[in-house]
């Protein structure tokens, strides 16, 4: 058993025995009929004395009738002896003992006084007795009542140590609906988000390593053409100046990335903007570039929307959602932006006319380097709508995808005006 146990158990036995002596104490103190030895002793006296009468008055045969009969004198070892034949007894007369003279004859009466003293004994111990079971009993029950979750809290953090983020405790407080319980279930949604948090880290360092491969390869293959073949210098550092800039969007996106997920669990740096300005500005820029596909950008923004946010934040997740639009949607196609607001909160939709993705893949893009089946190769990681996700949700806010009728992606944003959760502690809260 855990050192707290005995804790508990030896402090809960103490009160418990405590608390009953006292009471017996207070109760033998005040109580006005005897206890059980008291009236044992009593009985003993009169017995003894009923006995001596009967021999005195009517000799030694009616004494002997007396003891064989009497049911209340078998359980206390009443006897009667001749002592001896004289004129005379001893004085013998004691608590357990009486002499007497009858006829010239010497008798002698007794108790069995081991049977009196063992009765009395018990007596005694009993309620003692009494007390250690029963409150030890007690206290066992209350105390392991109260270790056994600690247990299972104290092993769920072991294996946290270890690693082991897939250990669960709640259902391991059987039927309990406490604070305690309350306390295993956080550590429930804390474990859960420790193993995304570990998968998430996991993927990410096997896609990352998969998309350097690709650009390093690249250039390991210039180095090789050039020592074949030195005249084709000029070409070959204009092939090696875009592999660079395609590693230095890689590497600045999961950068971006990364800070996200570090500072999750720490406070925004917000400052009061108009979060419809900003969206303004976004497509001003992404029209200009749609022109190069022939695309057209119609928009229903209007308003204004002051929130509290952290700008680069809500910059970076709304330049990527319609950067994304711009580069997937079709040749001669629209990309239509709808612009909600409500007191509280702003809903931008974004659609595009592109090959879409599955109905299962609508999560799955949210992940970093996932893109969709049909996606066309483009450029770009597969990060910008992981990096629009965790923005938005910092903010307490909702990314999310579906599937217009007409065909193409909608991306939907929800910006909160005031942030309403932020980090690890909005997330185990909305998962709880």
């Amino acid at each position: 058993m855990p050192r707290l146990f005995w804790k508990f158990f030896t402090i809960i036995w103490l009160t418990l025995a405590a608390v009953v002596v006292v009471t017996i104490l207070f109760v033998n103190a005040f109580l006005t009929p005897p206890f059980v030895p008291q009236l044992e002793h009593q009985k003993r006296q009169l017995v003894l004395d009923l006995a001596q009468n009967v021999l005195a008055r009517d000799g030694e045969d009616a004494a002997a009738h007396f003891v064989g009969t009497s049911e209340d004198t078998a359980p206390l070892g009443l006897t009667i002896s001749r002592v001896a034949d004289s004129g005379a007894c001893p004085d013998q007369n004691t608590i357990e003992t009486r002499a007497v003279l009858k006829d010239g004859v010497c008798y002698r009466i007794s108790v069995s006084e081991q049977s009196g003293v063992i009765l009395e004994r018990l007596a005694q111990l009993m309620p003692w007795l009494a007390i250690m079971v029963s409150s030890a009993i007690a206290a066992a029950a209350l105390a392991r009542y109260l270790i056994r979750p600690v247990v299972h809290l104290r092993d769920g953090l072991s294996a946290l140590a270890h690693g082991r983020f897939d250990v669960r405790i709640g259902d391991r407080m059987a039927g309990r609906r406490d604070e305690v319980t309350a306390l295993a279930h956080d550590f429930d949604a804390t474990a859960t988000r420790l193993q995304e948090l570990q998968d998430t880290q996991q993927r990410l360092f096997h896609d990352v390593s998969h998309e350097l491969r690709s650009p390093l390869s690249r250039l390991q293959a210039v180095v090789g053409v050039l020592r074949q073949n030195p005249t084709k210098l000029e070409a070959m550092l204009d092939r090696m100046d875009r592999e660079v800039e395609r590693l230095d969007a890689l590497v600045g996106e999961v950068l971006t990335l990364a800070r996200l997920t570090m500072k999750s669990g720490l406070p925004l740096q917000t400052q009061m903007l108009d979060v419809v300005d900003l969206l303004n500005e976004i497509l001003g820029d992404a029209a200009f570039e749609a022109q190069a596909r022939e695309v057209s950008i119609t928009t229903s923004v209007d308003g204004v929307f002051l929130a509290e946010i952290e700008g680069e934040l809500i910059y970076r997740a709304f330049e990527n959602v319609v950067r994304n639009a711009v580069k997937y949607t079709a040749k001669f196609s629209q990309i239509s932006v709808l612009c909600e607001m409500t007191d509280d909160l702003l809903t931008v939709r974004v659609v595009d006319q592109g090959p879409g993705v599955g109905r299962d893949e609508l999560e799955r893009i949210f992940q970093p380097f996932s893109r969709g089946s049909h996606a066309m190769p483009r450029g770009g990681y597969g990060l910008g709508l992981a990096i629009t996700r965790q923005a938005v949700e910092r903010h307490g806010g909702r990314a999310f995808a579906s599937l217009p009728h007409g065909g193409g992606l909608a991306i939907t944003l929800e910006v909160p005006r005031k942030p309403t959760g932020h980090g690890l502690e909005g997330k185990l809260a909305r998962s709880a």
